[in-house]
């Protein structure tokens, strides 16, 4: 069933859905950084192109957009990925990778493409899901870490096998022309958006790394080096890429039982 939004899992641990973020004052058609609320940590977007983080951060600053509670205008900079897909893509049919999705336009670097949605998953129903795949399987299943300040991590697991957009048709490559970025609306659930990292042609097909080591610092990633058991559950990659690792990432955090 396609859906261009993040919808509640069969478990209905978390509701997308719910708006509990209050929203901003600002009486102007667009928000600026100084008064507005909801871009107390910075500017999100430039000509509805994603701001890049300053090199002396070190990290990636949270992107918060306005809301359905702030009284700013619907032409607000700082609503973008909230208004969905404005693209022209197209699924077809790769040669080794299954169905991937390429683009019908030339898109700016920094450019909103689209989201991964589909079912938002608790982490019980998430493993439960994994565990219950084959090996033939295909899987959709993605798991988005957040790394706090304070030292916790933040987990989100979307699930478009049944549910989803048309973000489920994008394949893993290690040399990728999209990233994903989380990004919050209504509440602290988010929306998986994903941006233009370099700009990108009419035709080429599109993809993003799914383990997240791309446009992440390097002791960000916790991907496990997997096991000669876990060996046997990898599936091979063929993105063709000069710095393909050979198969997919691998998390197996979600196939073993705490």
């Amino acid at each position: 069933q396609y859906s261009p939004d993040n919808v509640a899992g069969a478990d209905g641990d978390i509701d997308p859905t719910e708006v509990t973020f209050p929203g901003c004052s600002c009486l102007t058609s667009s928000c600026l950084p100084h008064s507005c609320s909801c871009l107390r940590r910075g500017e999100n977007y430039s000509n509805s192109c994603l701001r890049a983080a300053e090199e002396e951060e070190g990290y990636t600053r949270p992107v918060f957009e306005c809301n359905a509670m702030c009284q700013c205008g619907e032409s607000c900079q700082n609503r973008l990925v909230q208004r969905g897909l404005q693209l022209r893509l197209e699924v077809f049919k790769t040669e080794k990778k299954g169905w991937g999705l390429r683009t019908l336009e030339f898109i700016a670097q920094g450019s909103f493409v689209c989201e991964y949605a589909g079912e938002v998953l608790g982490f019980k129903e998430a493993r439960r899901r994994i565990q219950a795949q084959t090996s033939k399987d295909s899987n959709y299943v993605i798991v988005v870490r957040e790394h706090l300040h304070s030292g916790g991590v933040m987990e989100t697991f979307v699930d478009p096998t049944y549910t989803g957009n048309v973000g489920r048709f994008l394949n893993h490559s290690c040399e990728p022309n999209l990233f994903m970025v989380p990004v919050r609306v209504d509440s602290m659930v988010p929306r998986l958006a994903l941006f233009a990292a370099t700009d990108i042609s009419a035709g080429e097909e599109l993809s993003y790394d799914y383990s997240g080591r791309f446009h992440n610092p390097p002791n960000s990633v916790r991907e496990q080096k997997p096991s000669e058991e876990d060996d046997a559950l990898r599936k091979p990659c063929y993105c063709g890429s000069h710095t393909c690792t050979s198969f997919l990432p691998w998390d197996s955090s979600l196939f073993s039982t705490p």
